[in-house]
């Protein structure tokens, strides 16, 4: 039974503001990033997703997110990814900050994402900084893709050792910092600077909800926990409020 003053205080909420972690992704099977097969099993995640390793070898890296890219074009979005863009629709500023690079939330229909480590479905040149969608390279040959201007092509992803983009995070913690209503969804609240969003709103004044299978070191600070999948309980939090 979802409590009633949590859907009254969302109900009330002008400004939503919802951070996504891997636990969201994990329940449409998006393979985790150490949980890797075949001839990638011997080597750990840090030794490919650097800059350093694709210089020294861009075509095996490449190959290895060719791999990635792979897996997860076959994996659809869940319940909870539909809720959050129904939810989108329902309030008057809804911005949606995610940790993950599936891109699930774009397929199922959400529009103001905030992709604090890029998206894996993008693509751009070291050299020029042009960027490439996956339906602009030809997938599948295990070389690094080049640019019309010669440079090489790389992930849209942030890897060990990167920032995060600063325009991405500045945006992610003004929302968090001016919303009515925070939603930390399936998150471990552990990997910086991602984890501060939810301190930050709570801070300024946010109604704080946390939805995770485990309790993690947010879950004393929020307002409201509820020990479960997103995409278990958000579809009728949806419904809850749309009644």
């Amino acid at each position: 039974m979802i409590d009633e003053s949590l859907i009254r205080r969302l109900k009330a909420s002008k400004k939503v503001a919802v951070l996504t972690g891997a636990g969201v992704s994990a329940e449409s099977g998006v393979p985790t990033f150490r949980g890797e097969e075949g001839m990638w099993k011997k080597f750990k995640p840090e030794e490919l997703a650097n800059f350093d390793a694709f210089m020294r070898n861009p075509d095996m890296v490449w190959e290895w997110y060719e791999h990635r890219k792979d897996l997860m074009s076959k994996v659809k979005p869940n319940a909870g990814h539909y809720a959050m863009a129904k939810m989108e629709k329902l309030f008057p500023v809804f911005t949606l900050i995610t940790q993950n690079i599936d891109n699930l939330h774009r397929i199922a229909g959400s529009e103001n994402i905030l992709e604090l480590h890029g998206n894996i479905r993008r693509n751009f040149c070291i050299n020029c900084k042009k960027q490439y969608n996956d339906e602009h390279l030809t997938l599948g040959g295990g070389k690094v893709p080049k640019c019309s201007c010669g440079g090489m092509i790389r992930p849209d992803v942030v890897w060990f050792g990167e920032m995060l983009p600063g325009s991405i995070l500045e945006s992610a913690f003004k929302a968090a910092e001016t919303c009515d209503f925070f939603l930390s969804l399936g998150t471990s609240a552990v990997v910086y600077p991602a984890a501060m969003l939810p301190v930050a709103a709570k801070k300024a004044g946010a109604v704080l909800l946390e939805i995770n299978p485990e309790t993690t070191p947010l879950t004393q600070s929020t307002d409201y926990y509820i020990k479960a999948k997103t995409g278990e309980v958000l579809p009728q939090i949806v419904e809850a409020i749309i009644k």
